[in-house]
């Protein structure tokens, strides 16, 4: 009896750790994006706007320009093309770990930075 019990556990727990979350990240290349923060303690919206190599972020009211180098079709790093200060000197890493139609999931740091946070960048325009 306990037999009939364990071998529909085991292919269930095998079976579901072969799960692989869908990760086409070729069609995020390029589009119209949001991007939603908090910070100190307040909702805000970023929208960028990523074409081959270029990216301009809008914040508050203000644009600002990234050379992107893509590392592979779901990795690369974005570089301020006119830095403010030394933070915005440091290139970041941005990693999509998941995709769904018109939105990815994605982790990033900064260039040298252990600690990796994650966001949901969503497609508004293509």
């Amino acid at each position: 009896m306990q037999i009939r019990t364990i071998i529909p556990l085991v292919l269930a727990v095998l079976l579901s750790g072969c799960y692989q979350p869908q990760r086409d990240c070729q069609g995020f290349k390029d589009g119209t994006f949001t991007f939603k923060s908090i910070i100190d303690g307040k909702e805000s919206t970023t929208t960028f706007v990523r074409n081959g190599d270029l990216e301009i972020d809008y914040f508050n009211g203000k644009a600002d320009s990234s050379n992107i180098r893509w590392i592979n079709d779901c990795e690369f790093v974005a570089t301020k093309l006119q830095p403010k200060n030394k933070a915005e000197e440091q290139a970041i890493h941005i990693k999509i770990l998941s995709t769904t139609d018109n939105s990815y999931t994605f982790e990033y740091s900064r260039i040298g930075d252990s600690r990796k946070l994650r966001g949901t960048a969503i497609k508004t325009l293509p």
